[in-house]
């Protein structure tokens, strides 16, 4: 009797802990969940309630004579390209990491807006039952995927143009990681959305599934080297499982193991190629954030990729461990700086928190928890496609 009392009251503590939101130690998975709420929910609730505020924006709303495309085609240009001093009315030359701030940008920004409304939307209901968010989500998801006169085509054949090179590539499908909150936070809103514009919604992503599996862009895209790669199987993954594509989810769980992990990781966790770039910090990061998504997605009781391992030992979890410590201390990175946006990273990694919940790690929940959940750095959030993290569990 005495060790069963000893047991309870050491329950009632962990318990009464948890509902406190103090730091957490190790429990069971559920808790992580209901400890990230009780971080997020006062800044959820806030974000939801500027959102219903919000009237729809699409790709119509703004057009560039530069675009080889319709109004209803998505476009945007190559961040790194600019006019050659040699050749001022010439094709644009490349200065990797440094963005061109002259370049066509409406769409990507409407499409982060998007995004943005969407998953602060789903996050809100998810934690309030209330279907006023899914009755403004639903005016948003028609105006981008349903209406004739303001909906995207379902393709991004001119996203990331060159002037005098190309009118679009395939990296410039790394733009639409920002639809990936849509999809997720429509999962979400499901039950309160009509059937008849649910299914219509799906049909769209169903659409451009098949884009980014059989184009050119799509393929090119598809076989990429560094994070390029990862966000097409990030990209493609969310919206298989958004659409039940269950043969699409399974083959993007076979090129995470068979691609992405051993191409891409050196053994000790690090991602080379992206040190190798002019922003190894924000780009390691970037990657590893879109990896964890990818592990957070498609991880099923029968393909486990957060604990799967590659034959030499590279993991999700390997390479959250490599990149933790200069998260937690960033004054400790021994590698070049970043020469842009070096003091705008980290903020709060979404590969943290599906880190600690999938790992039971209470260091990487309580830096998550510490870190900037609401960044308003332009970059920092065009490159943080997950920034509603509790849409995800």
């Amino acid at each position: 009797m005495k060790m069963n009392r000893t047991v309870s009251f050491t329950s009632l503590i962990v318990l009464l802990l948890i509902s406190a939101g103090c730091t957490v130690g190790k429990r069971d998975r559920s808790s992580w969940v209901q400890n990230a709420e009780t971080v997020l929910k006062d800044q959820v609730l806030k974000q939801a309630q500027w959102a219903l505020g919000q009237k729809p924006l699409t790709v119509t709303a703004a057009f560039s004579a530069r675009s080889a495309g319709g109004k209803h085609d998505f476009y945007s240009e190559g961040d790194y390209w600019w006019p050659n001093p040699a050749n001022p009315s010439g094709p644009y030359i490349q200065r990797d990491g440094l963005s061109n701030p002259d370049n066509f940008s409406d769409h990507r920004l409407a499409m982060i807006r998007f995004g943005t409304i969407i998953g602060s939307l789903a996050s809100a209901y998810k934690i309030t039952g209330d279907e006023k968010y899914a009755r403004h989500a639903v005016v948003h998801l028609k105006a981008w995927f349903l209406d004739t006169d303001t909906r995207m085509n379902p393709n991004l054949n001119y996203a990331q143009a060159i002037k005098g090179v190309t009118t679009g590539r395939g990296v410039g499908i790394i733009d639409t990681v920002h639809l990936m909150e849509v999809a997720q936070g429509a999962l979400v809103l499901r039950s309160a959305i009509d059937k008849t514009v649910y299914s219509a919604i799906q049909h769209w992503f169903s659409e451009y599934i098949v884009w980014l599996t059989t184009s050119k862009n799509g393929l090119d895209e598809k076989q990429a080297k560094n994070n390029h790669a990862t966000c097409w199987v990030m990209q493609v993954a969310s919206f298989a499982k958004f659409t039940a594509n269950e043969q699409v989810m399974a083959d993007c769980r076979e090129r995470y193991k068979t691609v992405l992990l051993p191409n891409q990781m050196a053994a000790d966790g690090s991602f080379p190629l992206e040190l190798a770039r002019t922003k190894p910090y924000g780009y390691s990061i970037f990657n590893l954030d879109a990896m964890a998504a990818i592990c957070q997605i498609l991880s099923v009781d029968s393909d486990k990729l957060w604990t799967y391992e590659t034959t030499d030992g590279r993991s999700i979890k390997k390479g959250i461990e490599y990149l933790y410590p200069y998260l937690k201390n960033k004054a400790a990175w021994p590698f070049k700086q970043d020469v842009m946006y070096w003091n705008s990273w980290p903020v709060a990694q979404p590969a943290l928190l599906f880190g600690a919940r999938a790992f039971a790690n209470a260091d990487w929940f309580n830096t998550w928890k510490n870190l900037d959940h609401n960044p308003t750095e332009a970059e920092v959030v065009r490159n943080m496609p997950i920034r509603n993290p509790l849409i995800w569990f």
